[in-house]
């Protein structure tokens, strides 16, 4: 009884505010008869990304370090990245990276698995170790006062793994059960296929091993790898966050200077092969059609990488851009379409990918070639263009304001030798970018004669509406 008077009260003291949204618009038209209607006032000029201060610091041995005091929380992020990953893998290594990381996860030499993850916790927080292609990290969030000790675990996992042979079969077992999961899922059969495709003998284009091959590693093999692949020469560690920084400089050198340069990066730039093919993935029976079309673009280093990043999102890179407002709001083919560019050391692919109904998988590559096509006719409005630019800014900044986020960026400035004006100007170089010049880079970068088109799906009902695009193969 109460919570109904208080709500009658709520509605005595504001009329309209729980109307149906019918009677709530008769009422509002009504007040704008005797109103002004006041427009929104105008958006602030945009301004430049203010880059926290930092201390960079080179060791003898090659390795960088860059610490960043940023932020109010007590709180530090680590960041160990290596330059090393897929991208030193022969055709016969496949996965052979992503082994090396499980093995580096089971201890050190004077701590075990358990031993290392509860130190972590102990310092309010947690030891993560991702393999990628160009970089691979062994990164925490912890604590700021325990920024020094979190430091000297990065520094102990490094250099001092144990590699225990008696977990190494259980490792690889693990590896085999995600291999048979990848391979039953369409996107994954789309992007193992377009990668080889784009990227033809090069590590690039090798996303995932044979089962025999991964069977056949040994932990010799891994133990190697590591060997030839990791040392300072390599390295750069970021600390982001509050920390007392003569602490943890002088924690640093005291945990990585003695460590061996090792060899420099590997730099091993692809040769990619933009040319229309199209591939038929049999699924027999699914219901469903994984679609991914696509081609190599400009790579971060280069000059158009902001206006191409514009490009794509308007195209089909948010969720208000031309291809999903197409297939999915207004045709209903889909749920879930995205387009996006995947930048790696010196090479970028764009590719659209979408999961739509069997019956409609022409129809879907007609509409996506189709907002390409007019793109590439014509220049977009400049409200349009406006709107892109506003989500671009927006969420480069909200990328931007956490520690994690702020890593991110000095590690994607410093593996594309960009600089850091690119994080200072980049919300300024989004809006300098003009209708005419996304219509530039639709025609220069996005030529459909020269994309790449991938269909996963029952062979049977969508052979024949995949022919307009070419000579389908399988």
């Amino acid at each position: 009884m109460r919570r109904l008077v208080s709500k009658l009260a709520v509605a005595a003291a504001l009329p309209g505010l729980l109307l149906c949204p019918a009677a709530a618009r008769a009422q509002g038209a009504g007040a704008g008869a005797s109103q002004a209607t006041q427009a929104p006032p105008p958006a602030a000029a945009p301004k430049d990304f203010a880059l926290p201060a930092k201390h960079e610091f080179t060791l003898a041995n090659g390795m960088h370090v860059t610490l960043v005091p940023y932020g109010r929380l007590p709180l530090a992020t680590v960041v160990f990245d290596v330059r090393t990953g897929s991208i030193d893998e022969s055709a016969d290594q496949v996965w052979l990276a992503k082994l090396m990381g499980d093995f580096l996860e089971q201890g050190t030499t004077t701590r075990s698995a358990a031993g290392v993850a509860q130190a972590a916790a102990g310092m309010g927080g947690n030891i993560n170790i991702t393999i990628g292609d160009d970089q691979s990290t062994v990164a925490g969030a912890v604590l700021g006062d325990s920024a020094v000790a979190f430091v000297r675990l990065v520094a102990s996992v490094i250099q001092h793994p144990s590699f225990p042979d008696s977990e190494f079969a259980r490792l690889k077992n693990d590896r085999l059960r995600q291999l048979a999961i990848a391979r039953a899922r369409p996107q994954v059969m789309s992007q193992e296929r377009f990668a080889a495709q784009i990227y033809p003998d090069h590590p690039y284009g090798r996303l995932y091993p044979t089962e025999d091959a991964l069977k056949g590693y040994t932990a010799a093999q891994v133990r190697d790898f590591y060997m030839h692949n990791l040392g300072a020469a390599r390295a750069h560690l970021y600390v982001v966050g509050q920390f007392d920084g003569a602490a943890v400089e002088r924690a640093v050198r005291e945990a990585f200077d003695s460590w061996a340069a090792g060899t420099p990066p590997t730099v091993n730039v692809p040769t990619a092969r933009a040319e229309r093919t199209v591939a038929l993935i049999d699924r027999p029976g699914a219901v469903q059609s994984t679609i991914g079309v696509g081609l190599p673009v400009a790579d971060p280093s280069k000059a158009d990488w902001v206006a191409l990043d514009v490009t794509n999102s308007l195209l089909g890179g948010s969720f208000g851009s031309r291809i999903t407002s197409n297939i999915r709001e207004q045709k209903g083919y889909t749920y879930s379409p995205f387009s996006f560019i995947d930048a790696k050391y010196h090479a970028a692919t764009w590719l659209e990918g979408a999961d739509v109904t069997t019956n409609v998988t022409g129809a879907s590559l007609k509409e996506i070639f189709g907002e390409i096509d007019r793109l590439r006719t014509e220049a977009p409005p400049a409200d349009e263009v406006r709107g892109i630019q506003n989500y671009l800014a927006g969420t480069f900044v909200l990328r931007s304001s956490t520690q994690a986020g702020l890593a991110a960026q000095f590690q994607f400035v410093d593996l594309h030798g960009l600089g850091d004006d690119y994080l200072t100007s980049y919300v300024r170089r989004v809006y300098a970018v003009t209708p005419a010049e996304v219509q530039r880079i639709a025609q220069q970068y996005l030529d459909p004669n020269k994309m790449a088109i991938v269909v996963v799906g029952d062979k049977k009902t969508v052979a024949d509406q995949v022919a307009p695009y070419g000579k389908v193969v399988q």
